[in-house]
């Protein structure tokens, strides 16, 4: 069996390069990288024992959907592994993917663990991630064998997974309509239950989650979560996404339009972006302690716009 890891990048120049250096620690070396890279200049990189395919897209507006597909399009893999630019692989990640695909068919989600600010400051330390690391509170943990399958195909997330190259194809892929933040990863679960295609938690096939500050709920990307939320519910006669609208609506930004759909009152103020905004202490940002909290808030009966008070530990 051949494998091919593929990830696309924009930026990020560090965590690049530490995913090279990951992967140069693999029991098992993955016959290629394949970087869909979204900017104009191709990545200078560390070396490495397995050939890297860098593919220009450019920055005209590229989704992450089909920087995804044109990434698997250029790999020669017979598995394909997709990892996030910011996921570090641990030594063992590609080798249990090749296990489990061995004896189950369908998509495999192998585990995160997540690092805390300055983690990496002193390169690949394996036993320093493992020390570091947790689990993302609002993800299930490994299964009990090699895998467990996965009854929800909501928690179906690129940062990690692998698949056979031909169920990617047959799947079609990712859907190039979501552009911008959200719905393309719960689109691609929900094709796999179109198709019948199994989806499974993996145990082991781990990847180091590298510090980045970012928001949950993703309020700084309200209008695509919007417009993608409309175009799931559209293609499959469902809403997605839910949580994060709920929390929209606690914050005052959005209404819902009376058929179906949402209306924006407004764009995001600092204030929420403070709400949402990942301490630097956390290694994670969670949607569900913003949510909880401005639950909390009204079920007080505040008003509907969040106090300023608010703040998450």
């Amino acid at each position: 069996m051949t494998i091919s890891v593929c990830t696309l990048a924009h930026g990020r120049e560090t965590h690049l390069a530490n995913l090279v250096k990951g992967l140069n620690h693999s029991t098992r070396p993955p016959g290629e990288l394949v970087i869909a890279v979204m900017q104009e200049t191709r990545y200078e990189l560390p070396a490495s024992g397995f050939p890297v395919r860098q593919v220009v897209l450019g920055k005209s507006g590229i989704c992450l959907a089909e920087a995804r597909n044109a990434a698997a399009a250029r790999a020669c893999g017979d598995l394909l592994v997709f990892l996030d630019v910011d996921c570090i692989p641990s030594p063992r990640l590609i080798e249990d993917y090749c296990a489990a695909s061995a004896f189950n068919d369908g998509v495999l989600m192998g585990e995160v663990g997540y690092l805390p600010q300055g983690a990496t400051e002193h390169g690949i330390d394996y036993r320093r991630f493992e020390m570091l690391a947790v689990k993302h509170s609002e993800r299930a943990g490994p299964p009990r064998g090699m895998v467990g399958q996965c009854g929800d195909y909501r928690c179906f997330w690129s940062l990690n997974f692998a698949l056979p190259a031909t169920t990617f194809e047959d799947i079609g892929g990712f859907d190039p309509r979501y552009v911008g933040y959200g719905g393309e990863d719960t689109d691609f679960g929900r094709t796999l239950v179109s198709k019948d295609v199994p989806l499974w938690w993996a145990r082991g096939a781990k990847a180091y989650h590298q510090y980045h500050k970012h928001h949950m709920p993703p309020v700084h990307h309200l209008d695509s979560v919007l417009q993608n939320a409309q175009i799931f519910a559209e293609k499959w006669g469902e809403p997605t996404m839910q949580h994060w609208l709920r929390a929209f609506r606690l914050m005052g930004l959005i209404e819902p339009d009376g058929r179906g759909g949402w209306t924006k009152l407004k764009e995001p103020e600092e204030a929420d972006l403070a709400l949402t905004r990942q301490q630097e202490h956390q290694p994670y940002a969670s949607s569900a302690l913003v949510l909880d909290a401005l639950e909390d808030q009204a079920r007080r009966g505040s008003e509907a716009n969040r106090a300023p008070a608010i703040t998450v530990a």
